[in-house]
């Protein structure tokens, strides 16, 4: 059990207004219908769809008997079986309105559409003539010290997270990835200091969304390679489309090809990243836990002895923020460290805050926001970058 749950309130959707309300009433069907118009579904399909947008409206209902994954779902949720969906945890809810999502396109069944990915959009982006342009601009920023690059790395890696698909959707007018923002907890030069100081042994980074975010995080892994020749990082991505643009090896492939197309450091970055890869300086990792409906208190055996190997884990966006501090409600000034103190090596968070869930901010910093900003919470306006102690023993 999440430690946290004892002492915090566990989020659901019940409360209309809210962000979770907001999410499972209103996002939630506006992916089906943005699903539905991804690919020329057939009938069978498309009746799939309506049938989950009904669904979704009413109580929870398990998977069929023969489904895939069927068991599982039914350990980690047969309480939440009729139930209405507004009721249960909002983290499990959403992620098994995704199952149910894939479920419904075919993605896990014998037909023509098994693995065929509905979320076309995230590799629309990386299709942007935009980012020639963009990437070009930013070549320069290699000139300047190795400390203010890194840095400056990984607060593009941190403000990468607004180029999230799935939060546009929700109309929140915070939505472009090039607007400066406010980090409320900045710790860059304790986690520049931590990283430029790591010369051996392995670094991991789990990372967040495909498209326009997975290119910052490449070139801050690329960078970090750079700066340590022993140094191995592990990619943890999704192992199947989850959360409308969440990053799978598909989507690190498509990547990689698409920054090897455009001439300066976004090829010559591309270059060396599929040569880590083949000679296993970088290794990815696609864990099923990492599309579980539960918080990292509950790291299976085989992950958490993966993670305990690292000296430190990158950890991106809001989901896995979500997962890694509790998705419950709670003071935005609690302690990260002390929500943290479970994870099983050090962590580094680099998060857009785009839901109701904080952690390590500042008293007079929340006092402020609550005054004059009522939805700092979920704005996607201000980040985080934070680092915990490395755990005891």
């Amino acid at each position: 059990m999440d430690p946290s749950a004892s002492t915090a309130r566990t989020i659901v959707s019940s409360e209309p207004g809210s962000f979770a309300w907001g999410v499972l009433t209103h996002r939630h069907p506006a992916i089906i219908e943005q699903v539905g118009e991804a690919h020329p579904y057939p009938p069978d399909i498309r009746r799939r769809l309506d049938a989950l947008r009904e669904h979704i409206t009413g109580t929870v209902q398990p998977l069929p008997d023969g489904s895939a994954g069927k068991s599982r779902w039914d350990r980690w949720g047969s309480e939440m079986y009729g139930q209405r969906w507004l009721d249960v945890p909002f983290l499990w809810a959403e992620s098994y309105f995704y199952h149910l999502l894939l479920d419904a396109v075919g993605y896990f069944g014998s037909g023509p559409w098994r693995g065929i990915d509905p979320f076309t959009r995230k590799r629309a982006e990386l299709g942007d003539p935009a980012l020639d342009t963009e990437l070009s601009a930013a070549a320069g920023t290699g000139d300047r010290p190795s400390r203010e690059h890194l840095i400056a790395l990984l607060h593009a890696a941190l403000w990468g997270n607004r180029a999230d698909l799935g939060f546009r959707l929700s109309g929140s007018p915070a939505t472009d990835h090039e607007a400066s923002g406010r980090i409320l907890d900045d710790r860059s030069t304790q986690v520049a200091d931590y990283l430029e100081t790591h010369s051996t042994g392995t670094l991991c980074l789990i990372a967040d969304n495909a498209g326009r975010e997975l290119i910052p995080d490449l070139f801050l892994i690329d960078h970090l390679l750079g700066l340590h020749s022993d140094l191995t990082i592990d990619l943890h991505l999704k192992p199947r489309p989850y959360y409308v643009s969440d990053a799978t090896t598909a989507d690190l492939l498509a990547t990689l090809e698409r920054l090897a197309g455009i001439a300066g450091t976004a090829r010559t970055t591309a270059v060396r990243l599929d040569s880590a890869l083949r000679t296993g300086r970088l290794r990815v990792r696609a864990h099923e836990f990492y599309c579980a409906p539960l918080s990292f208190h509950h790291l299976p055996g085989d992950l958490r002895a993966d993670l305990a190997g690292a000296d430190a884990v990158i950890l991106k966006g809001d989901l896995n923020y979500r997962r890694l501090v509790g998705d419950c409600h709670r003071p935005a000034a609690t302690s990260f460290t002390a929500l943290t103190q479970y994870f099983p090596t050090r962590v580094i968070a680099l998060r857009t805050l785009k839901c109701e869930v904080a952690a390590g901010i500042d008293p007079g910093i929340v006092t402020e926001l609550e005054a004059t900003e009522p939805d700092w919470r979920v704005s996607g306006s201000h980040g985080v970058v934070q680092m915990s102690a490395a755990p005891a023993g």
